[in-house]
């Protein structure tokens, strides 16, 4: 851990709300006229898009579905080396998977490429003089017994919304914008259960702030294609621990 090249990582499940937690210290980063290098998840995933879709029917004929959230189809040891040098000297190698045909066309001009959606950027050093390392993805708090990206990080934020409005959101995200039907989408979320309880739930317990978002109103049935829950609809239940500050302390000044 550092204080002079701070880690920050915002992690959270596939749908959860990542990205608008993501906007926020974006906020934050730019007011205080912060430098920083932003790591996105889904670049330490282990296969293209073309080579999951093999290993995934592969893994599927063998019985046990290989999935996105599982550690045998991501760099966990990768991230936690990121974490690790930059911490150190504020130096470290990442790359992008690219999404979209414009951001094809983005990385393909700054990199003189010809890549397509689906592909990964080659890797190449961050920017220099950075002063704080900014993760967004799916395992930025995980530990395994190969890997302890947590341990690297100076704060963990969880994004953790009760999980049948995750599956609400996921489900009206991939299908609005992404390729995918309602019935995809579910066949999805069941055969990521295994390693969603596996890898995704047990980083909560590792976190210094957690952000549950539980609804005021019947989501009883996700798949029954409600929209997702309003913001006024909803409460935001937030856990804090962080060793050495006395919360209510802090509370009773308010």
């Amino acid at each position: 851990m550092s204080t002079k090249h701070p880690v920050v990582s915002v992690t959270g499940s596939s749908g959860a709300g990542t990205t608008f937690v993501k906007k926020a210290f974006e906020k934050i980063f730019d007011q205080k006229n912060l430098n920083v290098c932003v790591v996105e998840g889904d670049s330490f995933h282990k296969y293209e898009r073309a080579d999951m879709k093999v290993e995934v029917e592969k893994s599927r004929k063998a019985g046990k579905v290989l999935t996105h959230f599982a550690e045998n189809a991501n760099h966990f040891d990768k991230l936690e080396a990121l974490f690790k040098q930059y911490g150190e000297d504020g130096t470290g190698q990442k790359r992008y998977y690219i999404h979209s045909d414009e951001e094809a066309v983005e990385h393909n001009a700054r990199l003189g490429t010809d890549l397509n959606p689906g592909q990964f950027t080659p890797w190449e050093d961050i920017e220099v003089d950075t002063d704080i390392m900014f993760y967004e993805g799916l395992h930025g708090g995980v530990k395994t017994d190969n890997a302890d990206v947590a341990g690297q990080v100076d704060l963990l934020v969880g994004v953790v919304p009760a999980v049948n409005i995750e599956w609400i959101q996921k489900i009206h995200r991939d299908t609005s914008e992404r390729p995918y039907t309602p019935e995809q989408v579910t066949e999805i979320i069941l055969d990521r259960m295994q390693d969603y309880v596996e890898f995704i739930t047990p980083q909560f317990e590792n976190t210094h702030i957690n952000f549950h978002r539980i609804p005021l109103v019947d989501t009883s049935n996700p798949f029954s294609g409600q929209a997702v829950p309003a913001p006024e609809d909803s409460l935001v239940v937030t856990s804090v621990r962080i060793a050495g500050v006395d919360l209510q302390a802090v509370a009773d000044k308010l």
